[in-house]
């Protein structure tokens, strides 16, 4: 089972900007170890820590073969070019949409062991760096959405909501 349950749509930690890490210590990397187990279980590429009610400044990830990986404090400093691609959102589950982003982008920060990163990524990679760093700005997707996906996107959140009461509603009889 998962340490962590993910927070979705609607939680106050996901619009709030996350604190930055002032110490890397075992608690870090014990909560980078928790995060990386919820994010596997639940099938994704990134998570933040906001995502799991932590407001701090990191997130874990694992693209390609590259195994977990750690950015603390990230920010991104250069962005370049366009794409769009299809991008899902653990907090906004089952709903994807065509996001345009930079295509490339260049993101610094430190790993667990407090050692300064610097990487150069392109494509799925940035836009992995962007997605998380925007949970951690205290920013969905939903907001990168044009004003008709996003009406769209409410409505079935809104149904979502309404089903989801109704069971409880019903399972209370």
């Amino acid at each position: 089972m998962a340490p962590y349950r993910i927070r979705t749509f609607g939680d106050p930690v996901l619009k709030r900007r996350a604190a930055e890490v002032t110490e890397i210590d075992g608690r870090v990397a014990r909560l980078a170890e928790d995060m990386y187990v919820t994010m596997k279980e639940a099938h994704g590429l990134g998570l933040a820590a906001p995502q799991v009610g932590v407001a701090r400044r990191l997130f874990v990830y694992e693209i390609g073969d590259s195994g977990p990986r750690t950015l603390v404090n990230p920010a991104i400093d250069e962005r370049d070019g366009e794409w769009e691609h299809e991008e899902g959102c653990l907090s906004v589950p089952d709903l994807y949409f065509n996001i345009r982003r930079p295509i490339h982008v260049h993101v610094t920060g430190f790993d667990l062991d407090g050692h300064e990163v610097s990487i150069e990524a392109d494509e799925l990679e940035a836009t992995l760096y962007q997605h998380e760093v925007d949970h951690l700005d205290g920013r969905l997707l939903l907001e990168l959405l044009d004003d008709e996906q996003r009406k769209q996107a409410m409505r079935e959140l809104r149904r979502r909501a309404e089903a989801t009461s109704g069971q409880g509603a019903a399972s209370a009889k």
